[in-house]
């Protein structure tokens, strides 16, 4: 009972830190504190695992351990989606940037001859 206790305060932990979305000078330390939030849950799910836990949907505790999975998950999904987001936009933002820098790139050119099919 006690680590399922300590699992159910490690994932009401990740399901608060997941409630904020950061800004974009945090994004890192975001992050890396939801690496090591899921990291601490993930060695506790282990540890029950080899005791031998199984969930069992008529226990409250169970069902609240579940509903949290559910709204971790979902939020994960949408940091998830944020930060996929930006690397698009970083990508097109260097693709513009090559664009602008060199804007004949895409052209192919025959090194100015004209051939003229009349003789």
């Amino acid at each position: 009972m006690e680590q399922l206790q300590q699992l159910l305060q490690a994932s009401a932990k990740l399901y608060q830190h997941l409630t904020n979305l950061p800004k974009d000078e945090e994004r890192e330390d975001y992050i890396e504190k939801v690496h090591t939030l899921l990291d601490d849950r993930g060695i506790l799910i282990e540890e029950m695992r080899k005791n031998g836990f199984r969930v069992d949907s008529t226990n409250k505790s169970h069902q609240m351990l579940i509903e949290l999975d559910k709204g971790i998950r979902e939020r994960l999904d949408k940091v998830m989606k944020l930060i996929q987001a930006d690397l698009k936009d970083l990508q097109n933002a260097k693709k513009n940037e090559q664009q602008y820098m060199n804007p004949y790139s895409s052209v192919q050119v025959m090194d100015g001859r004209y051939y003229d099919k009349k003789n």
